[in-house]
């Protein structure tokens, strides 16, 4: 395009008042498009004079634009040229099927980095793409005093014809911004479509059919980049599984639900925990098949051993009795289903799996219930509800009419059928949802496990041996010379434990066991935050490592030993209990534990070590319920009796009915005494899911006993003559 001759001086606004109107020109060929329209004068606006000749059909500003730069213009309505500031005469009528062009007045410099990289003018476009427009009447829009102000220029290509079209519509009024036509749709340079809506006081545009759009457009220079979220964890580690439809989820989780509901006795141990859990077991196991597959093999039977592990866990509540066990069984099985579930290695993944199996049962609700949405059976939902609500209804109407109809069938429908009350209802939807939500979480998880490598990623930060070294090494003196006494009491014996502190054997065991165990559980603590953090690139840094922590875990050993002499002392002394044989147990774990970072310090690789520590843990509990430590508790405190004459009998009577064969060799009052709770424990029997082997013992040895052997609270008041001096309230 040649350069536009210099145009001519424009008379000054601020002195006439009104805004010159550019000349008018030619008409362009028939069945051409405009490329370019652009605002008549308004007030509050600087005048431009068009610089261009009288004889040329459209003028374009070239511009620079980088490659991939999205454009956009902005068309705005034409008016007669007599409702313009100045009156000045519209333009001569075009012939029929063309448009006369608007004048483009000369825009300033662009400063913006578009402008700034040269890559050339901007191509016209061809001629067998230009499309002729519609005449549309458009009553302009009011806009904002700053509408046209932030408006960028249009650009079009050099040279390029444009025509004016005739339109009606309303005049505009000085300050005002006219609509946009209807009908065409302007492109950027690179062929995308562009918003033709001048913006709005509120920065947004009104679109087709009223809707707004944003303004400026997104892609452009002017636009607001909002910068993205970064992905969160469920985004980067846990996307979960895609959407599917098959019944084997559904039944798994319908599977969970019924199982759950159906054989666990809520308020009792029995063998409903471990045949509800089995059910539970068996249906998601055949639902995930597919996605087992494809762990590695090792994985697998790592995975199959935790299941194992839970199922052999609330096994042990068809056998033992005492609550404390049971517990830790419960929560033991939950925490290895977890670990078959999810998975895990290291603490933090092992950590995370006992949060994340929660987490997948809520999160997976959604994509179980894709799995009913069926496009060949739409239907089939809704007669799956209809079956078991007919079921249900079939058997709530004729079993009680059939019960009361003979009376041998309503005993055996008794001892099959739960008692149905408002109680066992919501006990029913608590262990179905319970059960469920487990089933889900199974499902889910399996069919997309996290990525646990993103938990156990290794720590940036690093400790310098500066910063570690000092402590650790006075920890190791400390626990030194604390070894050192030991030795000299384990030497000197009660004597010397009388002559330096004051306190019997005993009463000396008694007053440090808490405090040791506390300690053992710190320095482990203590170690794995020095293993996880301290700095090991330097030869030195390994040594001393190596050095320190390996003292310091075969001093705690130490510690652990003495640890377990004082309480085994101490209950030889005073009595055992199942909770003092359980911290024992646990200590002992402990002991274990620093073994295993002792034999880990040789190689410095240390991460088998949770795995195997929470593999022991499960075993200490096994091994707790083969040995019925109330049983144990009991048969050494009649062994204490018949030795000492002493014996608590309000402790024994609070023992459970492990207990029950060792305390029914006591003599009168204290066997009395010891057997009231367990009988008013045992009054009711127990339906055949809450059966359990413990019970069922104690059962029989107060049959053989007789009641004449039950007693109540006098017994024990007249036990306390035999029983160690403390007082009773």
């Amino acid at each position: 395009m040649s350069e536009p001759p210099p145009a001519e001086s424009s008379p000054d606004s601020g002195e006439s008042g009104e805004a010159p109107v550019p000349p008018a020109v030619p008409a362009a060929p028939a069945g051409t498009a405009p490329q370019l329209l652009v605002a008549p004068q308004t007030d509050g606006l600087p005048a431009i004079v068009w610089p261009g000749p009288a004889d040329q059909t459209a003028w374009a500003i070239p511009v620079s634009v980088p490659a991939g730069t999205l454009g956009y213009a902005i068309f705005l309505p034409l008016v007669p040229a007599g409702d313009l500031p100045g009156g000045a005469p519209p333009p001569p009528p075009a012939p029929a099927g063309t448009s006369s062009t608007a004048p483009t007045p000369a825009a300033a410099p662009s400063s913006s980095p578009a402008a700034a990289t040269s890559t050339g003018p901007v191509a016209a476009a061809p001629p067998a793409q230009r499309r002729p427009t519609t005449t549309v009447p458009v009553t302009p829009a009011p806009a904002s005093t700053d509408s046209g102000a932030d408006e960028p220029s249009a650009t079009t290509a050099p040279d390029s014809p444009a025509t004016d079209e005739p339109k009606t519509g309303t005049p505009a009024a000085p300050g005002d911004a006219p609509a946009p036509p209807t009908g065409s749709t302007p492109t950027s340079p690179t062929g995308s479509a562009l918003s033709s809506t001048p913006a709005s006081a509120s920065g947004a545009a009104a679109g087709p059919g009223g809707r707004t759009s944003h303004y400026p457009p997104p892609g452009s220079p002017y636009a607001f980049q909002r910068t993205p979220l970064p992905p969160t964890f469920f985004q980067r580690a846990w996307p979960g599984p895609a959407p599917a439809r098959n019944w084997a989820t559904p039944l798994a989780v319908l599977a969970g639900a019924l199982g759950v509901a159906a054989f666990v006795p809520l308020g009792r141990t029995g063998i409903g925990w471990f045949l509800g859990w089995l059910v539970l077991t068996a249906g998601v196991t055949m639902a995930v098949r597919q996605h087992t597959a494809e762990l590695p093999r090792a994985e697998r039977w790592v995975r199959a051993g935790w299941a194992g592990a839970a199922l052999a866990l609330l096994a042990v509540l068809t056998f033992r009795n005492a609550w404390w066990l049971v517990t830790f069984c419960v929560f033991g099985a939950l925490g290895c289903a977890a670990l078959a579930i999810v998975g895990g290695q290291r603490v933090r993944s092992i950590l995370f799996s006992l949060v994340a199996a929660p987490i997948a049962g809520l999160r997976g609700l959604p994509w179980v219930r894709g799995h009913l949405r069926s496009p060949g059976s739409p239907g089939a939902v809704r007669r799956v509800v209809g079956s078991v609500a007919a079921t249900v209804l079939v058997l709530v109407v004729f079993g009680p009419l059939l019960s009361s109809a003979d009376a041998a069938f309503s005993r055996v429908l008794g001892a099959v059928v739960p008692e149905i009350s408002v109680s066992g209802v919501f006990r029913w939807l608590f262990l179905a949802a319970v059960g469920g939500l487990i089933a889900v979480a199974a499902v889910y998880t399996i069919a997309a496990p996290p990525d646990l490598s993103a938990v156990d990623r290794a720590t940036g930060r690093r400790v310098g041996l500066v910063e570690w070294a000092p402590p650790i090494a006075a920890l190791t003196a400390l626990f030194g010379g604390f070894v050192a006494v030991q030795f000299t009491v384990l030497f000197g014996g009660q004597r010397h434990v009388l002559r330096t502190t004051g306190l019997s054997y005993a009463e000396y065991a008694r007053s440090g066991f808490w405090q040791l165990v506390v300690v053992t559980v710190l320095t482990l603590a203590v170690l794995g935050g020095v293993t996880r953090w301290a700095r090991r690139d330097r030869h030195l840094d390994r040594v001393l490592l190596r050095v320190l922590l390996g003292l310091l875990s075969a001093l705690t050993v130490v510690i652990v030993v003495s640890a377990l002499s004082r309480m085994y002392t101490y209950q030889k002394v005073y009595s055992f209990t199942g909770e003092r044989i359980f911290v024992m147990a646990f200590e002992l774990l402990l002991g274990a534990v620093f073994l295993m970072v002792l034999v880990a310090g040789v190689r410095w690789r240390g991460g088998w070590i949770p795995r195997l520590a929470t593999a022991l843990a499960v075993v200490m509990l096994l091994g707790l319920a083969v040995l019925n430590p109330e049983d144990y508790a009991a048969r050494r405190n009649v062994a204490r009796y018949q030795e000492t004459g002493r014996v608590d009998a309000w402790y024994l009577r609070a023992l459970s009915a492990d207990a029950t064969p060792a305390l029914a060799a006591l003599p009168d009052p204290v066997r009395r005494c010891t057997l009231s709770w367990i009988a008013d424990d045992l009054a009711e029997p127990d339906p055949w899911y809450a059966w359990n082997r413990g019970r069922d013992r104690a059962r029989a040895v107060l049959d053989r006993l007789g009641p004449e052997a039950i007693g109540n609270q006098r017994d024990c008041r007249r036990a306390d003559q035999f029983d160690l001096p403390k007082t009773r309230r």
